[in-house]
C-alpha cells in the first residue's frame, strides 16, 4: 500500500551549477570508498584523541567554531567567505544567508548544526555544507549522548547524499557485519529494551484471536515473519480457546536480514514453530513465501489460498515495503508501523522528521541501556543506523525506507473497503500491564480504534486492524 517511490534525486540545473563551481572536497571529509567509512568509527572519536572502542559517555563534544566564543566564529566565517566567494553574482547572498544561519546556532548545540548542514545540502550550498560536515566531525560520537550518537548516523548520511552514494552507503553498512549469531543478538537486545515489538505481537494477536474466534481453519500471511517469535505467543493464545484451537497455516515472507541473523531460511522458523504447535497439540502447517517483502505482489495465486480457511494479513513493520496491488479479501488485516513522514517529502523536512523521530527513539535506548555498554553501540549500529542513512541520503527507487502516518494508512485502507477493528479492553489492558516493566516516560493512547505508542510526547508506533 505505500506509495511508489518518487523520482526526486536527479541533479537540478542549481546543483550542476554548484557542481561545477563548488571548492575542491575537503580531503579530510570521510569519503564512500574508505574502510572505515560504513563502520562509523571515522565519527567516533574527537579529532587529534586516540579512543579505544570501548568508549563510554565521556567521550567529549571537541571544540569547534560553532562552540567558540564569538571571535572565533567571526574568524572562521571570514575564512569561510573567502572560500564560498566567487565570480557568480549570487554567491554573496549565499554566503549571507549562511551566516545568518550560523550565527543563529546556540553553543554547543549539535542539533542545530545537523539542521543547518542539511538545509545547506538542500540548498545546494555545498561549500557550506562541507565546512558544517569537517565541524561535525568533532562533535558526534558513537559512544556519547544520545543526539552525539544519533549524530554519528546522521552525518553518515548527509556525506554519502553529497556524494550521490546513498544506495552504495546503505548496502556498505554491511562491510562489516557481526556475525550471524552477535546480529541475531542485537536484535534481541533491541526487541527487549524497547516495547515496540512486543506492543505490536500482542496488540495484533488480540486482534487475530478476537477476529477468527469461530473459524476452523486459519490462515496467516505474514510478510515479516522474522524468526516467528509472534506466532509462537498466538498458538497459545489459541490452545486455550474452548472448543479446541483452530487449524492454523502460516505462511512466511523472508528478509535477507533475519535469514542471516538465524543463520538460515525459513525451514528453520517452520521446524521451530512446527515443534511449538505440537507441544500445545496446535494442528499446523507451515509454508514459506521464497521473496522480499518489497518484492511481494499480494495475489491470491501466489499463497495457494483456500475458501475455507479465514485468511489473515499481517503488516509487521512492513507495509511501507510494499506495493499498493492487493487482491486478496482478509477476515483481517493487523497492521504495526511506525509513525513517521518520511515517504513523499523533500529532502529537507523529511531530514527534520527523522532527526526528531530518532531523537525520541535514542532518548529511550539511553535508558535501558548504559553508555559505557559494548552492545549499544553494535545494536544502534547494526539495527537502526542503515535505516537511517537510507532515508537521509537514498532518492528514487533506493530509498526503500518509506513510512507513512496512520491517517494515510486509514485512509487507503477505508478506500478499500475496510473498517477499523478496535481491540478489546483486555489487549488493551495486556499492553498496559506490559508497558509497566518499562520507563514511565513511555505514553499510550487509543485514538479512533488504533493505539499509539509513543515516547513523551513523539508517537513512534501505531498498531491498528481492520475488517
Amino acid at each position: 500500500m505505500a506509495s511508489s517511490p518518487d523520482s526526486r534525486g536527479n541533479p537540478s540545473s542549481k546543483s550542476r551549477q554548484w557542481q561545477s563551481r563548488k571548492p575542491a572536497p575537503d580531503p579530510n571529509l570521510p569519503r564512500p570508498n574508505d574502510a572505515q567509512y560504513c563502520t562509523l568509527e571515522s565519527f567516533s572519536t574527537t579529532a587529534g584523541e586516540s579512543q579505544e572502542s570501548d568508549n563510554t559517555c565521556e567521550s567529549p563534544v571537541s571544540a569547534s567554531c560553532v562552540t567558540e566564543d564569538l571571535s572565533d566564529v567571526k574568524d572562521m566565517l571570514k575564512e569561510l567567505e573567502n572560500v564560498m566567494l566567487g565570480p557568480e553574482p549570487d554567491a554573496a547572498d549565499s554566503f549571507d544567508s549562511f551566516n545568518q544561519l550560523l550565527m543563529g546556532i546556540p553553543k554547543g548545540d549539535i542539533k542545530h548544526v545537523l539542521i543547518a548542514c542539511a538545509k545547506a545540502i538542500a540548498d545546494d550550498n555545498l561549500a557550506a555544507a562541507e565546512w558544517l560536515i569537517t565541524e561535525l566531525r568533532h562533535m558526534v560520537s558513537v559512544s556519547g549522548e544520545p543526539i552525539q550518537r544519533l549524530g554519528a548516523y546522521l552525518l553518515e548520511g548527509l556525506v554519502a547524499r553529497i556524494f550521490s552514494s546513498g544506495s552504495a552507503i546503505y548496502k556498505a553498512l554491511k562491510c562489516d557485519e557481526p556475525a550471524s549469531s552477535d546480529l541475531l543478538s542485537y536484535m534481541h537486545i533491541l526487541y527487549e529494551i524497547c516495547p515496540f515489538f512486543k506492543f505490536g505481537y500482542i496488540s495484533a494477536n488480540g486482534a487475530i484471536v478476537e477476529a477468527v474466534g469461530g473459524e476452523d481453519r486459519v490462515h496467516i500471511v505474514d510478510f515479516h515473519i522474522t524468526q516467528g517469535s509472534q506466532w509462537l505467543i498466538l498458538m497459545r493464545a489459541l490452545a486455550s480457546r474452548p472448543g479446541g484451537p483452530p487449524f492454523l497455516r502460516i505462511t512466511g515472507v523472508d528478509d535477507s536480514v533475519s535469514a542471516y541473523a538465524r543463520g538460515g531460511g525459513l525451514d528453520l522458523v517452520g521446524q521451530r514453530m512446527s515443534r511449538f504447535a505440537e507441544s500445545l497439540n496446535v494442528p499446523f502447517e507451515f509454508h514459506p513465501l521464497v521473496m522480499s517483502g518489497c518484492e511481494a505482489e499480494l495475489k491470491a495465486g501466489s499463497l495457494n489460498l483456500r475458501p475455507e480457511e479465514a485468511l489473515v494479513v499481517n503488516f509487521s513493520f512492513q507495509l511501507h515495503h510494499l506495493p499498493d496491488e492487493s487482491g486478496l479479501a482478509p477476515t483481517v488485516v493487523t497492521i504495526v508501523e511506525q509513525e513517521s513522514n518520511t515517504n513523499t517529502s523533500a529532502f529537507f523536512p523529511r531530514f527534520l522528521e527523522t532527526l526528531d523521530y530518532y531523537t525520541a527513539i535514542f532518548d529511550s535506548i539511553d535508558v535501558m541501556l548504559p553508555r559505557e555498554q559494548k552492545e549499544r553501540i553494535s545494536v544502534e549500529q547494526h539495527c537502526l543506523a542503515r535505516e537511517i542513512v537510507n532515508i537521509i541520503a537514498c532518492e528514487g527507487r533506493e530509498r526503500v525506507e518509506r513510512h507513512e502516518l496512520h491517517g494515510k494508512w486509514k485512509s487507503r485502507l477505508r478506500m478499500a473497503g475496510f473498517a477499523p477493528f478496535p481491540l478489546s479492553p483486555t489487549v488493551n489492558a495486556g499492553i498496559k500491564a506490559l508497558l509497566e516493566n518499562y520507563c514511565d516516560k513511555y505514553k499510550l493512547e487509543e485514538r479512533d480504534g488504533a493505539l499509539y505508542l509513543g515516547w513523551m510526547d513523539r508517537v513512534l508506533v501505531v498498531s491498528s486492524a481492520w475488517k
